[in-house]
């Protein structure tokens, strides 16, 4: 199943309100018990994600191309 434009929108959008509601209260303690609610790096990883997904698909859309991924290396011989 491919992912469509509105949808990798509608998650990005998702994602973002996720990260705001952390960003006022990720965690919070009452006593001696701590409640976290999310961990936020892991949100800014799916945030990230998502806009790229998004820019991606916007680039797919306008030139019916998808984007060329290269990625340098150097061989080692160990």
């Amino acid at each position: 199943m491919a992912i469509t434009l509105q949808q990798a929108e509608e998650s990005l959008q998702m994602w973002l309100d996720a990260e705001r509601a952390i960003a006022t209260a990720q965690s919070y303690t009452i006593g001696s018990r701590n409640l976290t609610r999310a961990n936020l790096a892991e949100v800014t990883k799916r945030i990230k994600y998502w806009e790229d997904k998004v820019a991606e698909l916007k680039v797919v859309g306008v030139t019916g191309k998808r984007l060329r991924r290269t990625k340098q290396f150097i061989p080692r011989d160990y």
